[in-house]
Formats: C-alpha cells, sequence, structure tokens
C-alpha cells in the first residue's frame, strides 16, 4: 500500500512497484485521482491494484482507508507512508497551528504503520514498514540555495523529518520480533519542473553528482526495502540524496 500515490514522487514510485510485480493499492485525498493512478498502473502476471481515499491529517480517514484497502485487496504486506501535506511559511512567518499541523503528518504515518504491524502479526505473517523521510531530517537547510530565488526551507518540515527518522528506529527496535521491519527512505533534491530554476542551479552546485534526483531513482531504493531483498534490514535511513549528506 502506498499512500500519497498521486504526487509527484508518489506516482512514480507507485509505476516502479507495480512494474516490480507488485499489486499496489494507492491512495490520494482525491480518490478520482487514486482511481485514475491504479487504472494507469502496468500489470505484471496476477497482480491487481486498487485505489482508496486516505488523508494523513484525519486519523478517522486513515483507519477507513486502511479497512477499505484490507477489504479491497484481502490483506496488505507492505505499507509506504509517503502523503504528506506541504507547508510553504518558514521560521519567519509560520503560525503554532501551522507549525503543530505539519508535525501531525508524523501521527497519521504512526496511525498507518500501526494498522499495518496489527493486521501482520493478527495474520501471523511478516511485513514492512517504509516511512518517507529526507535529507533534511539528518542534515540542516542550504540557505544559500534558496537566497532571493524562492521559500525558504520550512523549519518545520525539518523537525517532521527529523522526527520520521527517529520514529522509524524506536518503532523498529519494539516490532522487530513480531515480524515487522520499519525503515526510512530519505530523498535528497528531487526538484519538480514546478521549482524554481536559479534554486535548482545552486542546488546543483552543492551536490557531489552536480544534479538533481530523478524520480524513478528512488524506485530500487524503495522496492529494496519493501521487499524480502532486505529480510534483515530494519531501523536504518536510507539517504537517496547524489551524496548530498556525505559533505
Amino acid at each position: 500500500m502506498l499512500t500519497g500515490a498521486s504526487g509527484y514522487l508518489g506516482s512514480a514510485m507507485a509505476v516502479g512497484l507495480a512494474e516490480a510485480g507488485a499489486s499496489v493499492i494507492v491512495s490520494s485525498r482525491s480518490i478520482h485521482q487514486a482511481t485514475e493512478i491504479a487504472a494507469g498502473l502496468p500489470v505484471v502476471g496476477s497482480a491487481k491494484h486498487y485505489a482508496v481515499t486516505i488523508d494523513h491529517q484525519e486519523a478517522d480517514s486513515v483507519e477507513a482507508g486502511f479497512r477499505q484497502a484490507v477489504g479491497a485487496a484481502g490483506q496488505i504486506d507492505v505499507m509506504i507512508a509517503n502523503g504528506h501535506e506541504p507547508l510553504a511559511d518558514d521560521w519567519t512567518s509560520v503560525t503554532p497551528e501551522q507549525f503543530t499541523r505539519q508535525l501531525q503528518n508524523a501521527t497519521g504515518y504512526f496511525l498507518l504503520a500501526r494498522l499495518l504491524h496489527d493486521h501482520v502479526v493478527d495474520r501471523n505473517a511478516q511485513g514492512s514498514v517504509v516511512f518517507l523521510g529526507s535529507m533534511y531530517g539528518v542534515v540542516g537547510s542550504y540557505p544559500d540555495a534558496y537566497a532571493d530565488s524562492a521559500s525558504a526551507s520550512p523549519v518545520a518540515y525539518h523537525a517532521l523529518k527529523g522526527g520520521v527518522v527517529q520514529m522509524t528506529r524506536h518503532l523498529a527496535v519494539y516490532w522487530a520480533k513480531a515480524g515487522v521491519r520499519v525503515n526510512c527512505l530519505s530523498p535528497g533534491p528531487f526538484p519538480s519542473d514546478k521549482a524554481s530554476p536559479e534554486m535548482v542551479k545552486r542546488l546543483c552546485t552543492h551536490s557531489p553528482m552536480g544534479r538533481m534526483g530523478r524520480p524513478e531513482e528512488l524506485v530500487g531504493p524503495l522496492v529494496f526495502l519493501a521487499s524480502d531483498a532486505a529480510s534483515y534490514v530494519t531501523g536504518q535511513n536510507l539517504l537517496v540524496d547524489g551524496g548530498w549528506t556525505a559533505w
């Protein structure tokens, strides 16, 4: 199951999982978008794809969407928590309410992970949780890239993603003996076409590879963490950042 499947990175991950042979349950806050994405995914073998509605910011929506997904697919073995409500305001203007709401994205991740854990344990099966983090959950921002070219990287986003990385470690050690692995996939700079060209240029000069990431470059690491290829990997934060955090 992949949440936030209608986004820039989410849609690429959905296609990649389907190409790897998975039956993919895609979710979005819009059932129309989720249905459109599920219908367009490639089908390998006997795989089937499904669409559900989930809003990470609403606990009732998280639980209802998960139950709907189980009802449609029969079982869920992998939970990829990718959905995210963005925030543009940086430290100069963010309100307490905005900051708190941004952190609520982590609550949605936790609730989804716990539902997957209980679902897997009840079936006496194995499961895998993959949270989407960020390089900005590990290192500070790069202010020079944003100065006079784009909005600064929001402080609440950094707090959120740092928390997601730590939550990964915490749940992993508690759930390991239950057969539920928990890992985090942290992208580096993956700007969309809507990003400021000047900002992208500056980010490229700071990257060891000298370029930005492409959405499809997240697929291999994601499939690894989600699959039995990573059966002895838990509690890890896999950075896909072109070497950014190696500086």
